[in-house]
């Protein structure tokens, strides 16, 4: 039997005392969720301004979504891919012609995708570019965030992710993000078989690189015969005001990779779509998971797609991103507590204009939830302000005044 919590208090001392403390969450406790609000377990109702990290960009608990993830898991939710589903090949075949690729190959988290296309990148390079055995190297960016498995956090320049957690594997270069003669450089290299690059650096801050950054880094890769993987995890899914971050510029991945939105924040999706010159080297037994490609999984990831396009999610998420930016601005201008806005479609960052260290930016966000907005702090002194695609522009002014007041009332 489930036990009941009757109190945020009860559910904070919970997990405190049964939980690994790997997170420092704000001491906010969540029962329910619809559309941009979720409520806490007093009733008290916040606009979540966090959407899970862009994983519920259709907002909490779709009811199309809901639908299909209940009518399937009627049915059938798990086989393992020892057999074939009915449903998996129609989710490939959804998602491939939905994005222009040849082939599909779906995981469950954001890591695990990121991890498949590092495999999928290095045997590229060994059987396509002619690197010789164990010399493959990827080029990465300072300040990437991809995951946080042993792997990845090779290619990490996060301290808190990688200290006391080495050795850490060989085969990544690490470069300044939004610096062609770096990444001019680095791709020069003839063992390098892959650039690994966030479209904007979500987990770091919001960073949009320049215009034309994007398009530039795919003319080099095709230069050097460098595989692109771009990781539009958080920044895929209409969030940026496009379908992909990476449309923007016109740009086509070798390697894309997507999770979070893929089910509308119901469960664990990710993907990495690629062509057959690629996908096709990865032979039986070489990769997979248990509850990769399941028939849930697929169902819900085909409705939860449909969803953007039928409710217009990237169009929405472009003219509101614009409202948003245009508010934070105008209360940048009154304030020195702001030294930076930034951001693309409902993709955006405030920056606080004090140290990383400082409480500044955590005590806003208190302030915030105190008012009904939920955002958290990123690196200290930067905070994520990513509601739900279904906001409409009344709502967003509505937050934006939270905003506003907390800051100015922090000022005073």
């Amino acid at each position: 039997m489930v036990e009941m919590i009757n109190s945020s208090k009860e559910a904070i001392e919970l997990e405190e005392r049964y939980g690994a403390h790997n997170y420092h969450p704000l001491p906010v406790v969540l029962t329910k969720g619809e559309g941009v609000y979720v409520w806490d377990v007093e009733g008290k109702r916040y606009y979540d301004f966090l959407s899970a990290y862009s994983a519920v960009n259709q907002g909490h608990c779709h009811p199309r979504i809901i639908s299909a993830l209940i009518d399937q898991a009627k049915e059938l939710t798990l086989t393992s891919r020892a057999f074939y589903n009915d449903k998996l090949g129609i989710a490939e075949k959804y998602i491939c012609d939905t994005f222009g690729y040849q082939k599909a190959l779906f995981m469950n988290s954001g890591a695990e995708a990121n991890e498949t296309a590092i495999k999928l990148a290095r045997k590229w390079g060994y059987r396509r570019k002619g690197i010789k055995e164990n010399k493959a190297v990827i080029v990465v960016a300072q300040r990437n965030f991809h995951g946080r498995t042993t792997t990845i956090i090779s290619a990490s320049t996060d301290s808190a992710a990688r200290k006391d957690f080495g050795p850490f594997m060989p085969g990544f270069d690490i470069i300044n993000y939004d610096d062609l003669t770096a990444l001019e450089k680095a791709l020069s290299n003839p063992d390098v078989c892959g650039l690994w690059i966030e479209p904007i650096q979500g987990e770091a801050g919001v960073y949009v690189p320049q215009q034309g950054y994007l398009k530039a880094a795919e003319k080099l890769c095709r230069k050097h015969n460098v595989l692109l993987m771009m990781d539009e995890i958080q920044t895929g899914l209409a969030r940026t005001g496009k379908m992909l971050a990476c449309d923007h510029e016109n740009v086509r991945p070798d390697l894309l990779i997507l999770g979070k939105a893929l089910s509308g924040g119901t469960m664990p999706v990710s993907c990495v779509l690629a062509d057959d010159v690629i996908m096709l080297l990865l032979k039986p037994g070489e990769h997979g998971s248990t509850f990769g490609g399941n028939p849930l999984a697929a169902a819900v990831c085909i409705e939860s797609l449909q969803v953007i396009k039928d409710e217009n999610l990237a169009e929405n998420a472009h003219k509101l991103g614009v409202v948003l930016r245009e508010r934070l601005q105008k209360l940048a201008e009154k304030t020195n507590l702001i030294s930076k806005v930034r951001g693309k479609g409902l993709l955006n960052a405030i920056v606080i204009n004090d140290t990383p260290e400082s409480e500044t930016a955590w005590n806003l966000c208190l302030g915030f939830a105190k008012e009904g907005l939920l955002a958290k702090p990123t690196h200290g002194n930067i905070i994520r302000l990513a509601p739900p695609l279904v906001i409409t522009e009344e709502q967003i002014h509505e937050c934006a005044d939270i905003i506003e007041k907390c800051i100015l009332d922090l000022k005073k």
